[in-house]
């Protein structure tokens, strides 16, 4: 088995010389074989998004030697909670953004220093640079490897499927804005926060931006054959060749999509129900 496919719990995985992936035991329909925790350097480490806070996992990833600073790419509950962990055993200081005023955050995530765009992170053997991805939530952050042109993407960019975008910390505008941002960096591969390496980023990229619109498509079209729908029909229409066992997650980025378009005056809301403006 390729080895860059084993996505053993716990099992530390050289993608190259200094970059170690260990997947946390978390697997599931929105997280893929399970959450990638990226450990960067040799002598001295930096943890990229740690995971939850699964014992067995932080204690995996604490076992790989000094690890002197823990980078979040977002505070979801899959992503950061295991920073304070680490921290605490290792005194390791903490990177990122501080979680939003949104349901589904790690509210324990307390950055011993909050980064900003296009800040560059100094880390034994590599330089990385923090790219504002805001959509799948609005303190997300990639980091590009200057000496590979790899980039991890966090939950911006997932192996083997597209993100949800959920109201009102995701927004469908902003993703797609940041897709488009990320075709100007000197790409080579895209290491996500769940599946696997991605080789061809810039197809990838082209590939998630084309999804997203045509399903927006789907969205005006179901409006356009009807005057309101409630999100419920519309989700039956734009979202039927999902499993209904994913359909609260879809609903989710339904709105997001409703949301963009309400915003370009393409579609209104009243009363909870929807339909197209003529433009």
């Amino acid at each position: 088995m390729d080895h860059h496919q084993d996505f053993t719990p716990g099992k530390p995985i050289q993608l190259r010389h200094g970059l170690l992936r260990v997947v946390a035991p978390n697997p599931g329909p929105m997280t893929g074989p399970g959450t990638n925790t990226y450990v960067l350097g040799t002598a001295s480490l930096t943890v990229v998004d740690p995971g939850p806070q699964i014992e067995p996992h932080i204690g995996a990833v604490a076992a790989l030697g000094n690890i002197e600073q823990v980078l979040v790419t977002h505070t979801h509950r899959d992503h950061s909670p295991a920073a304070r962990a680490l921290a605490q055993q290792t005194g390791a200081r903490l990177l990122g953004c501080s979680p939003p005023n949104d349901g589904p955050q790690d509210t324990g995530f307390v950055p011993d220093r909050v980064l900003v765009d296009g800040e560059t992170i100094d880390v034994a053997g590599f330089s990385l640079s923090a790219v504002a991805t805001p959509g799948h939530a609005s303190n997300h952050m990639c980091y590009f490897v200057h000496e590979l042109g790899w980039l991890l993407t966090g939950d911006h960019i997932m192996g083997g499927s597209t993100v949800v975008i959920a109201p009102p910390d995701g927004d469908m505008s902003a993703y797609l804005r940041s897709l488009e941002r990320l075709k100007r960096l000197p790409l080579k591969a895209l290491l996500p926060g769940h599946g696997a390496m991605i080789e061809q980023p810039c197809g990838a990229i082209d590939a998630l931006i084309r999804h997203r619109l045509g399903r927006e498509a789907k969205v005006l079209s179901a409006l356009n054959a009807q005057t309101e729908k409630t999100l419920d029909e519309l989700l039956a229409t734009v979202y039927e060749d999902v499993p209904t066992t994913l359909h609260p997650v879809a609903k989710l980025s339904l709105l997001a999509h409703l949301q963009r378009l309400e915003s370009e005056n393409r579609a209104v809301e009243r009363d909870q129900h929807w339909s197209a403006l003529a433009r």
